[in-house]
């Protein structure tokens, strides 16, 4: 655990390092890590403990080189979504908000083989009222993964802002998300004891990042930060989705099979003790079959699975999709071990 908890605190500074040379992105860096700490849903309480700290000190350091024009347009939409971001975490599976993130953050890949030129092309200011529908998205997806990172990042390059511009607007903005966020995890119930001494960690390790980066920033031109720091994006989202779908994988037991011949393809994807069939044959095409029960029959078939109720042992039931067409049901019907399939439309 001591190791561990090393390997969180140094990941820690270079995540904020790197999320001062592009604007963000260090909570999202970090989430692979505390994956191994924690379990998923306390993990946004951990970030946000630590990226609440780290905005105090960015606003200390850089204070001089906020953008009050965008903060007054982007807190008043962020908090009543940051809000409703961290209830929806209640009732939503974490790991699934975690992979779809870890998708955006690949995304990102293109970034890092732009041109200076095309990122220069890029910067064109878009309306105020961008800056307050940016502000209520970035509020619900921090709610709902205790971070944001680049996801919002390149509207403030729309803005022209420059380095410290970013860092340092970016962190007036979201102070007060933080602030909102922890009280309403308590409430909920979304953190632990380990959560809070793992988030004291991160909050000790950014306050070091944000005095220290200071140093660096000078050294490093505009377009190298931003490929440092898509890089950096990146890289995270691929562990990110490898960790994650493994624990996706497992959690819900996904599994896949395939079967065939000449005439007849069947590809099986099982989830949640549900089986998804994706079958292909060469004078039907491709089909999608589900297993139900009898309760999403139609009222005329459902009839008629009362019906033979009386004639067969068993009765299993699939829902048929096919491209352009109603869907159709087949019905496998068992007496002493024999087997009568009939398709129902």
């Amino acid at each position: 655990m001591i190791l561990k908890i090393i390997l969180l605190f140094s990941g820690t500074i270079l995540a904020f390092w790197l999320s001062a040379i592009c604007g963000g992105g260090a909570s999202l860096i970090l989430i692979p890590i505390l994956n191994l700490l924690l379990p998923s849903s306390v993990v946004p309480f951990s970030l946000t403990i630590g990226t609440f700290t780290s905005s105090v000190s960015r606003i200390a350091v850089f204070k001089k080189h906020i953008n009050w024009k965008i903060f007054f347009w982007f807190v008043p939409f962020s908090i009543p979504a940051v809000v409703l971001g961290a209830y929806f975490i209640k009732y939503v599976n974490p790991n699934y908000l975690q992979l779809i993130v870890a998708l955006f953050l690949v995304s990102n890949l293109p970034q890092v083989f732009r041109s200076k030129n095309s990122e220069e092309k890029e910067e064109k200011p878009y309306p105020p009222y961008i800056l307050a529908i940016v502000g209520f998205l970035a509020g619900f997806v921090s709610g709902i993964t205790g971070a944001i990172g680049l996801l919002f990042n390149r509207f403030y390059l729309k803005f022209g802002l420059k380095k410290e511009e970013i860092v340092a607007t970016r962190a007036a903005n979201e102070v007060f998300l933080h602030l909102i966020k922890l009280p309403i995890y308590i409430a909920l119930g979304l953190y632990s004891n380990m959560a809070l001494w793992l988030g004291l960690t991160i909050a000790v390790a950014t306050v070091i990042s944000s005095y220290t980066v200071k140093y660096i920033l000078p050294y490093l031109s505009e377009h190298a930060f931003r490929k440092i720091g898509y890089g950096a994006m990146v890289i995270s989202g691929i562990t990110l989705l490898v960790g994650t779908s493994d624990i996706i994988i497992k959690q819900d037991k996904i599994a896949f099979a395939s079967v065939g011949n000449n005439v007849k393809k069947e590809s099986v994807i099982s989830w949640r003790n549900t089986d998804l069939v994706l079958e292909f044959t060469y004078n039907d095409g491709l089909e999608i079959e589900r297993s139900i029960h009898s309760n999403e029959l139609p009222p005329h078939l459902l009839r008629k699975y009362n019906f033979l109720l009386k004639k067969y042992d068993t009765i299993l039931l699939e829902k048929v999709f096919e491209f352009r067409k109603e869907p159709s049901y087949e019905f496998y019907c068992y007496k002493n071990n024999q087997l009568t399939k009939l398709d129902m439309e």
